[in-house]
């Protein structure tokens, strides 16, 4: 990997990780744009997204570290049990939706219609992430499953999860960052383990140090300008982004171009 790949691929990573708009979506594409094969550097691609999640512990550190943070660690556990089921019993299944590109390009556009019009669907509540109960929490880590389909977007599904919760916009994407830690590292964590042997030959280990770190910078400012942006215009912008992204996909998949994550 050349350093210009390492650069290009992590600040996508770090950009698009936490933003309702699809790692996935935007990671097949890049890879595309860099004459990058659909299986080159798999592990790398894994092993950088703890970067990004590095960046939601150092921003919200008081929410997990401070004597009053105790309540949000079941609340997270609560959450995060709907994924950890699920994805642990359709695992091939999503791996294989990985490799159908018209999926996240599909995906893309039909959740970028619903961000549209998501503040009509659920109205912001005035709830904060302090009042949900167990139920709440439950009702969230469902609606993140939805993400286990390619092209969806973790965060813009537990973002429409929280608003259906009744929590405040801003709220709701700040749960949607606490509760990709577990989800994040736990899906990151057995990946790697299922690429043990090609992280044991350390041969990318320099490129996934560097990439951690500029995952790293790229999310944190990513998601402390998200936060601000959101509480002022809403997720529109989001959408129409989404839109075209996703129809990048379907043209570029319609015209014989071999996307793939994996």
């Amino acid at each position: 990997m050349t350093w210009i790949e390492n650069l290009i691929l992590s600040v996508v990573e770090g950009l698009t990780e936490f933003l309702p708009v699809s790692s996935t979506g935007h990671l097949m594409i890049t890879r595309e744009l860099m004459g990058m094969s659909p299986s080159e550097h798999e592990t790398y691609l894994i092993a950088i997204q703890f970067g990004a999640i590095a960046s939601v512990l150092t921003l919200y550190w008081k929410r997990f570290f401070s004597k009053d943070a105790l309540w949000v660690y079941p609340i997270l556990i609560m959450g995060f049990i709907p994924a950890a089921i699920l994805g642990f019993l359709f695992d091939d299944l999503l791996e294989m939706m990985l490799k159908a590109p018209w999926i996240p390009g599909l995906t893309l556009v039909i959740f970028g219609i619903v961000l549209l019009y998501i503040e009509k669907i659920f109205p912001p509540g005035d709830k904060k992430i302090s009042d949900l109960k167990f139920v709440d929490a439950i009702k969230i880590g469902l609606f993140q499953c939805m993400a286990m389909i390619p092209g969806v977007s973790r965060s813009a599904a537990t973002i429409a999860g929280g608003l259906q919760g009744r929590l405040t916009r801003a709220e709701a994407t700040e749960f949607s960052f606490l509760l990709a830690l577990p989800t994040l590292a736990a899906a990151g964590g057995y990946k790697l383990l299922k690429h043990w042997e090609e992280l044991q030959q350390g041969s990318e280990l320099v490129d996934i140090a560097i990439g951690n770190v500029i995952s790293f910078i790229t999310a944190y400012f990513a998601i402390k300008y998200f936060i601000g942006y959101i509480q002022r215009k809403g997720f529109a912008f989001f959408g129409y982004y989404r839109i075209a992204i996703g129809a990048s996909i379907l043209i570029l998949y319609a015209l014989g171009v071999p996307l793939s994550i994996n």
